[in-house]
C-alpha cells in the first residue's frame, strides 16, 4: 500500500514537472517569437492609445547651431468608444509669439485622420489637408504625422532580425508606404522601427526621405508606465534629429496623469479656438 502511495505521488510529481516545462515553451517569449510584423505593429499601436490623459512638454527646437527656443504645451486625449479612435487637443502655453495656437486632431484606427489648427492671431480655424501632414511641427524636426499613429492599412511591414536597445530586445521592423501618394503624404520612402518586446514602447525609429536617403531618427527613453492595468506605457522623452541638416527638436512630457474621465467638451473646433 506504501509503494502504491509512493508511486502515485512520483508520477503526479512527474506530470507537474512537464506541464511546468510546457508552458515555460508555450509561454510569452515563445508567443511573441510567433508575431508577424502587422501583428507587433497593431500591438504597439494599441498600448500607444490611453483611455485618457492630459499632460504638460516643453519643445525644445535645437538649430544647426545649437541655438534653442523653447515652448510649453499642454495635450488632453480621450480614447473614443469603438477603442480605435483617440481625440487629442494640444494648445501652446508659452512664449508668447505661440501662445494659444492649438491643434485637435480626429486619430482614427483605419482613414485619414481629421487635423484642425487654431491660430489665435487671425482669430481663425482651419483645416488641415493631406499634403500638409509631413510638414514641419511648429518648426521642429516632428512632422505633424509624426505627433499621430498612422493608418496601419497605408503601409506595408516587415519584420527584420531583433536587436538591443539599452538591453532590452526590440523587434525590428520596416513599413513602406503601399504607393506614392502615401509617401507624399507622410514625407518617407520607408520607416524603420524598434520596438521593445518588454512593454511595446517604439524606442527608436529611422525615417528615411522619398529618395530613400536616411533623414531623421527618434529616439525615445524615460519610459513610464500610465495605465498600471491595460500595462500601457509612454516615453517621457522624445529626441527627434534631422541627419540631413544636423537640427534635432526634443519633446519631453514634463508631466502626466492617466485620467479615462476627461471632458468631452475639449474635443471640438469651439473649444480650440476659446482663449
Amino acid at each position: 500500500m506504501n509503494i502504491s502511495k509512493h508511486s502515485h505521488l512520483i508520477l503526479a510529481v512527474s506530470l507537474l514537472l512537464g506541464l511546468i516545462l510546457l508552458l515555460a515553451w508555450n509561454g510569452p517569449a515563445c508567443a511573441q517569437d510567433k508575431l508577424t510584423a502587422r501583428q507587433v505593429v497593431e500591438k504597439a499601436t494599441e498600448n500607444r492609445r490611453l483611455d485618457g490623459s492630459e499632460a504638460v512638454s516643453t519643445l525644445t527646437i535645437y538649430n544647426e547651431k545649437g541655438q534653442a527656443r523653447v515652448r510649453k504645451m499642454a495635450v488632453v486625449t480621450k480614447l473614443q468608444a469603438d477603442g480605435k479612435t483617440e481625440y487629442k487637443l494640444s494648445r501652446f502655453l508659452a512664449p508668447a509669439d505661440v501662445k494659444g495656437t492649438g491643434f485637435l486632431t480626429y486619430d482614427y484606427e483605419k482613414k485619414d485622420d481629421d487635423m484642425w489648427m487654431y491660430l489665435p492671431s487671425l482669430r481663425k480655424t482651419r483645416r488641415l489637408v493631406s499634403s500638409e501632414k509631413s510638414k514641419s511641427f511648429m518648426g521642429s524636426e516632428f512632422a505633424y504625422t509624426d505627433m499621430n499613429i498612422p493608418n496601419l492599412n497605408d503601409f506595408t511591414y516587415t519584420l527584420l532580425p531583433e536587436e538591443k536597445l539599452d538591453g532590452v530586445t526590440c523587434w525590428v521592423i520596416e513599413g513602406t508606404p503601399k504607393n506614392d501618394d502615401i509617401a507624399e503624404e507622410h514625407g518617407y520612402s520607408k520607416r524603420k522601427t524598434w520596438i521593445r518586446q518588454t512593454d511595446l514602447v517604439m524606442s527608436k525609429a529611422l525615417y528615411y526621405d522619398l529618395d530613400g536617403e536616411l533623414l531623421k531618427e527618434m529616439k525615445a527613453t524615460k519610459i513610464k508606465l500610465i495605465d498600471p492595468a491595460k500595462k500601457r506605457s509612454r516615453p517621457l522623452h522624445m529626441e527627434m534629429t534631422n541627419k540631413q541638416n544636423n537640427r534635432r527638436s526634443v519633446m519631453v512630457t514634463d508631466k502626466i496623469e492617466f485620467n479615462p474621465k476627461v471632458k468631452d467638451d475639449y474635443f471640438n473646433q469651439r473649444y480650440l479656438s476659446r482663449e
